[in-house]
């Protein structure tokens, strides 16, 4: 038996709380890709095949920060050749040892028009299509200067860090509006790692003062296309839920196992923001048993559900090789069958 998913129109009545159907959107595809799961892929195919994905997504081709593609020596972030270094970690590479580049690098800006941005169109059905790239603001500047140097730039640097995220800001929003046109692409998805297992990266004051104006002219933009705009973010970011929800985010993801207690975000906020749940990848889904996936599945659903919508359920990360097939199938068949049984009371209990 294959289930039947739902339609673009249907997911955004549900994204923006206006409806709620037969039962949870089940968005898991993007995060379990089949390989991870070794020799057992051929039967995580399968089940992937038979359970919904209630929407599809399509990669943007992003600039790299110093490799640019063979048809366009110029799409990368930085205009000049820069060697890795071989013994630092991803997140302590230094790409740009001194703001003094910053001029020629906004000159050398990589182009909005890349022909080869879209690697692939989508398929033509009916579901919600989201158009997505990683690393918005906070992931690329440390991508560029060192996660050190980027967590200091706020306060010694904060002309140039409001310089690069407007340059930022202008060419997502051209890539947004390829995406609208191109593609006919319903949501815009990117991420931003703005917290820690315990609490956020940075204050407040600098989340207000430098981001929330470069995310707010994304959001609109999205809305002024008749889009929806999604966001990925680890860790706890309790502090800036009600700045992103203020400046009109539509879709949060996955509010992390471990870092937030998902009631109180689920009463604070569960109403005024769609919640993308991201299921547990550091604990449960490798070391829990089908049982305890599948009560971890009744109370994810148990603490975000709502009767007008505003839920969708998927993994909180990209599903490790150490997931059984067992755990996997138990993820998959409690969402439908649980998410079914949920939302057929709660639709009941609204009649009566």
């Amino acid at each position: 038996m294959v289930f039947k998913e739902f339609t673009a129109e249907q997911l955004k009545h549900i994204i923006e709380g206006k409806n709620a159907y037969e039962r949870i959107p089940m968005i898991y595809d993007f995060w379990t890709p089949a390989e991870r799961l070794g020799k057992d892929e051929a039967r995580a195919v399968e089940l992937m095949e038979v359970y919904p994905c209630d929407a599809q997504f399509i990669q943007i081709c992003m600039p790299d920060v110093s490799d640019a593609p063979a048809d366009d020596p110029e799409y990368k972030w930085l205009y000049r050749e820069q060697k890795k270094q071989e013994s630092a970690s991803y997140d302590a590479q230094i790409l740009i040892e001194d703001w003094e580049e910053l001029d020629e690098i906004i000159a050398h800006f990589p182009d909005p028009k890349y022909p080869g941005i879209f690697k692939e169109k989508g398929k033509e059905d009916s579901r919600y299509k989201v158009a997505c790239w990683w690393y918005c603001f906070f992931e690329r500047l440390w991508s560029l200067r060192r996660m050190e140097n980027a967590l200091t730039d706020f306060y010694f640097y904060p002309d140039e860090v409001h310089r690069l995220f407007q340059k930022l800001t202008n060419f997502y929003m051209q890539v947004m509006e390829r995406a609208k046109n191109e593609l006919n692409a319903d949501a815009i998805f990117t991420s931003d790692d703005i917290g820690t297992q315990t609490g956020p990266f940075f204050s407040e004051k600098i989340f207000v003062e430098f981001f929330k104006p470069y995310y707010k002219q994304l959001f609109d933009k999205a809305h002024s296309l008749d889009m929806h705009f999604w966001l990925h973010s680890c860790g706890n970011i309790e502090l800036f839920l009600p700045h992103f929800i203020e400046i009109g985010l539509d879709v949060i993801h996955p509010i992390q196992k471990y870092t937030m207690e998902e009631a109180r975000i689920a009463k604070l906020y569960g109403d005024k923001i769609c919640i993308w749940a991201g299921f547990d990848v550091q604990k449960t889904i490798p070391f829990g048993t089908g049982d305890e996936v599948r009560e971890e599945v009744r109370f994810m659903i148990d603490t975000y559900a709502r009767k007008n919508g505003r839920f969708m359920l998927a993994c909180g990360n990209r599903i490790t090789s150490d997931c059984s097939i067992d755990s996997f199938e138990a993820l998959l068949g409690e969402s439908y069958d649980y998410g079914n049984e949920k939302m057929k009371n709660l639709v009941h209990a609204e009649e009566v």
